[in-house]
C-alpha cells in the first residue's frame, strides 16, 4: 500500500481503486485514474492528483511522470466526452431543448453564439473549474470545435490544474489529503453559483410566462 495515507484512501472505495491503479502501474496508473475521473465524477481528482504527488515524494514514481501521465489521462477522458457531444450532435440537442419546459430555442441560439465567440476560453478555463471540468468537453463536441484546438486547450488547462495539485501533494507529504478540503470548498462555491444562476433563469422565465398570460387574458 502507499503508506499510511494510502491506507486511509483505500478505505474510501472508489478512491481506493485509484490507489490500487497507482500501486500496480505507477504513473500510468495515475493517468488512467484521472481519465476515468473525467468520465465518472465520483472518482475525485482532488484525491487522485495530490496522492500522485505524495507517491512521487515517496520515490515510487517521478514527479515529472506524475504530471505528464495525469495530463495525458485528462486529455484522453476529455476526448471521449468530446466525441459523445459530437455523436449527440446539434440537431438532437435542439430537438431535446424544444421539449424542455421553460427553455426556448432562442436560448440555445444565444448559447451557441456565445460558444462560437468564447468557446476557446471556455474550454481552457473550464478545465480548472470543478463540476464543469468534464462537462465542458460535451458542448465542444456538439459544436465540432476543431479537434487540434480542443486537444491543445484541454492539454494546457489540464496541465495547469494537474500540476498544481500534484505539486501540492508532493510538497505537503503526509498532509496531502488536506488539499481535498480546499477543493471541496471551491467546488461548493461553484455549485452554489450554478444553482443560483439556474434558479434566477427559472424565476425570470416564469415571470415572463405569467406576464404573457395576463396580457392574453386582457387582450
Amino acid at each position: 500500500m502507499i503508506g499510511h495515507a494510502g491506507d486511509e484512501v483505500a478505505a474510501d472505495g472508489v478512491a481506493g481503486f485509484a490507489v490500487d491503479l497507482m500501486e500496480r502501474l505507477g504513473a500510468p496508473g495515475a493517468g488512467l485514474a484521472v481519465a476515468l475521473e473525467n468520465l465518472f465524477p465520483p472518482l475525485p481528482s482532488e484525491v487522485i492528483l495530490p496522492l500522485a504527488g505524495f507517491t512521487a515524494g515517496q520515490g515510487r514514481m517521478s514527479l515529472l511522470a506524475a504530471i505528464v501521465w495525469t495530463t495525458l489521462g485528462s486529455v484522453a477522458g476529455a476526448l471521449v466526452l468530446y466525441w459523445v457531444g459530437a455523436l449527440i450532435g446539434r440537431d438532437r440537442v435542439r430537438s431535446l431543448a424544444a421539449r424542455l419546459p421553460l427553455v426556448k430555442l432562442s436560448d440555445l441560439d444565444r448559447t451557441e453564439e456565445w460558444f462560437a465567440r468564447h468557446g476557446t476560453k471556455a474550454v481552457l478555463v473550464g478545465r480548472m473549474i470543478p463540476i464543469f471540468r468534464s462537462l465542458i468537453s460535451v458542448p465542444a463536441g456538439v459544436q465540432r470545435m476543431p479537434v487540434p484546438t480542443f486537444l491543445g486547450l484541454t492539454a494546457l488547462g489540464s496541465l495547469i490544474w494537474n500540476a498544481t495539485f500534484v505539486l501540492a501533494g508532493y510538497a505537503l507529504g503526509d498532509n496531502w489529503h488536506t488539499v481535498e478540503g480546499f477543493v471541496g470548498t471551491y467546488a461548493k462555491g461553484v455549485l452554489a453559483v450554478a444553482v443560483l444562476a439556474a434558479a434566477g433563469f427559472v424565476a425570470v422565465r416564469l415571470a415572463g410566462s405569467r406576464r404573457a398570460g395576463s396580457e392574453r387574458v386582457r387582450g
